[in-house]
């Protein structure tokens, strides 16, 4: 794994709260889903959670049941 790559595997992890965190995340996010490494549903749930920085995008996932194996990975990583 590169630099570039473990760096937006890190920043998509930013918690929910602080400030920004949410366009942190979506853009990590996008990255992460040019690599191929996630769906595109998963990815319409970072954009949607860009602007709500104390909202956790695996929360919505887990709502709306999509993107397990993504979710999978996630908590994983933790």
């Amino acid at each position: 794994m590169d630099d570039e790559t473990r760096q937006n595997w890190e920043l998509v992890k930013t918690p929910p709260g602080i400030e920004w965190s949410g366009r942190t995340r979506y853009a990590a996010a996008t990255f992460l889903y040019h690599q191929g490494e996630m769906s595109a549903d998963v990815l319409e749930v970072y954009r949607i959670c860009s602007r709500l920085d104390a909202e956790d995008p695996l929360d919505v996932l887990r709502r709306w049941q999509i993107g397990a194996d993504w979710m999978e990975r996630m908590l994983a990583a933790r």
